[in-house]
Formats: C-alpha cells, sequence, structure tokens
C-alpha cells in the first residue's frame, strides 16, 4: 500500500480497534502484518514505547541505547516484527486484551497482557493512542507495566 492511497479505517467501536491492534503483534505472515500495520496506522504515526525499568537496566547493563521511538510504517513494521520474533514465534508468550477498552474524542486506551503458554501473566501495559483524521493511529504511547 503507498502512502498516496487514500486509507479510512472505522473505530466507532474502540474495541475492535484493540482486537485489530493486538492481532497485528500476534500476526505470523509479514504481508499480512504489514498491511494490517498501513491500515491501522497513519503514514507518518509515531509509536513511543515507556519500557519496564528491567528493560532499561538490560539495556544500560549491554552498553546499548535501545530506540524506544520509531516512526512511519517501515520503522512501525520492525518494531512489531522484532515483538513478534521475540516473544510470539519463539513460544514465549502471546498477547491478549484485558476487557475495557474506551475512547474520548480521538483518544482510544486499553490494557493488555503478556502471556506465558500456560496461561501466566508475564507483563502487561496501557495502549494509549491519538487517531487522525482518517481514523488511523497517528500517536502510539504504550506503557509497558
Amino acid at each position: 500500500m503507498t502512502d498516496t492511497m487514500e486509507v479510512r479505517m472505522s473505530v466507532n467501536d474502540p474495541n475492535e480497534l484493540a482486537e485489530r491492534y493486538t492481532a497485528v503483534w500476534m500476526e505470523p505472515d509479514g504481508d499480512r502484518r504489514r498491511k494490517a500495520i498501513a491500515e491501522l496506522w497513519s503514514a507518518e504515526a509515531i509509536h513511543v514505547l515507556q519500557p519496564t525499568q528491567e528493560a532499561y537496566e538490560a539495556a544500560d547493563e549491554r552498553a546499548v541505547n535501545p530506540i524506544w521511538q520509531v516512526r512511519g510504517h517501515n520503522e512501525l513494521e520492525a518494531r512489531v516484527t522484532s515483538a513478534y520474533e521475540d516473544f510470539v514465534a519463539s513460544g514465549q508468550m502471546s498477547f491478549r486484551l484485558r476487557d475495557g477498552a474506551k475512547r474520548l474524542g480521538d483518544v482510544v486506551t486499553w490494557r493488555w497482557e503478556g502471556v506465558s503458554p500456560g496461561g501466566e501473566v508475564l507483563g502487561a501495559g496501557l495502549e494509549f493512542v491519538v487517531l487522525a483524521a482518517d481514523g488511523r493511529i497517528a500517536t502510539d504511547y504504550q506503557f509497558v507495566e
């Protein structure tokens, strides 16, 4: 999908947006994942990750400077693909929604969990997204708890 094509996404139901968003992080097929990213996020969307303290410490110990913010479909695809490979494809965990997605104006929030194959909650987070005029995500704040 090119940036010149108009994409419009209807997100009247915040639960639908949250379900589609979560599905992207679980999608094993790269082509379907790429298409879903273009449908969910605007072309210049920003995804900002607020990782856990442990993630900061691990990056510091390895003397790496992790990128906690990405912009645009290509960088979003790299971030989502990396998370899929590290957590889902590896069998470490899957992601699921918690009840209660809410929308107020152009803001949608929901909570999610990372769950082990045995059902143990390994992590959780809050998603706070701001929608663009076309209904796609313009800014995506991800708080990992």
